[in-house]
């Protein structure tokens, strides 16, 4: 094994990729109700894509039927990506304006960050949480 100074490495960020059955549906939830951009959609019909909201990226791949969503439903807090926001309650708010449904509400966590969820349509939890003492 070569001698790497760990030092040195600088790992980037993490992208999550969410199992879908419509990749063009699940871009158009994110875009229409969650406010994220469509970064590409790719193949016809689109069996892979990407939607961005600042510095925020999921991935989008197509699966005849999410892996995750029987899980889901019986788990109660099964999150497959979790978004790190700086106005948490703003967000919160922006989408209870549109209509957004929660799988968990705005709460104030005993680890320190607050957070809420929200299902994507194929069952998928994303958590969107703001850490530290700003959140309180």
């Amino acid at each position: 094994m070569p001698n790497i100074d760990s030092r040195q490495l600088t790992l980037g960020t993490a992208t999550p990729i969410l199992f879908v059955r419509d990749v063009t549906a699940a871009a158009g939830f994110y875009r229409d109700s969650l406010g994220f951009a469509i970064d590409f959609l790719h193949g016809e019909p689109p069996f892979y894509g990407a939607v961005s909201r600042g510095a925020a990226c999921l991935h989008l791949r197509h699966v005849g039927r999410p892996n995750f969503a029987e899980l889901a439903a019986r788990e109660v807090s099964l999150i497959l990506a979790t978004v790190e926001v700086s106005d948490v309650k703003a967000l919160f708010a922006e989408f209870e304006s549109r209509g957004v449904d929660f799988a968990q509400p705005l709460v104030r966590q005993s680890w320190g960050g607050t957070d809420f969820q929200v299902r994507d349509p194929d069952g998928n939890a994303i958590s969107f949480v703001e850490f530290g003492a700003a959140a309180g």
